[in-house]
């Protein structure tokens, strides 16, 4: 069974910092892209950061450019998105997702729906 799951969440101040992982198991992440999505209370599912299968390829929401850096260990088959300068608008529940696929694939919800996702961590930024 293919499965997701997402850790590191939690409280933290604005301006903190905090690193989410998220573990593969039933699958290699080798051949697959990674995104990490966000769903703040009241707005939609957005894309944070997706990873191309070799890591080599990657993107960023305008919002955190600069500020998350998303990154993977095949070797460990797990994901990660360090967060840095954390901003109260950046409290959401945080989600990864896995898509079975090569070249470029775009960061959105509308493609990461057809793969795997994991069941979320709640991020919360506020003094």
């Amino acid at each position: 069974q293919l499965q997701l799951v997402e850790s590191g969440g939690g409280l933290v101040q604005p301006g903190g910092s905090l690193r989410l992982s998220c573990a593969a198991s039933g699958f290699t992440l080798d051949y697959y892209a990674i995104g990490w999505f966000r769903q703040a209370p009241g707005k939609e599912r957005e894309g944070v950061s997706c990873s191309s299968i070799s890591g080599g390829s990657t993107q960023y929401a305008d919002s955190v450019k600069g500020r998350f850096t998303i990154s993977r260990d095949n070797a460990k088959n797990t994901v990660y998105l360090q967060m840095n300068s954390l901003k109260p608008e950046d409290t959401a529940v945080y989600y990864c997702a896995a898509f079975f696929g090569v070249g470029y694939l775009p960061c959105t919800v509308a493609l990461y729906e057809r793969g795997t996702w994991g069941q979320g961590t709640q991020v919360t930024v506020s003094s």
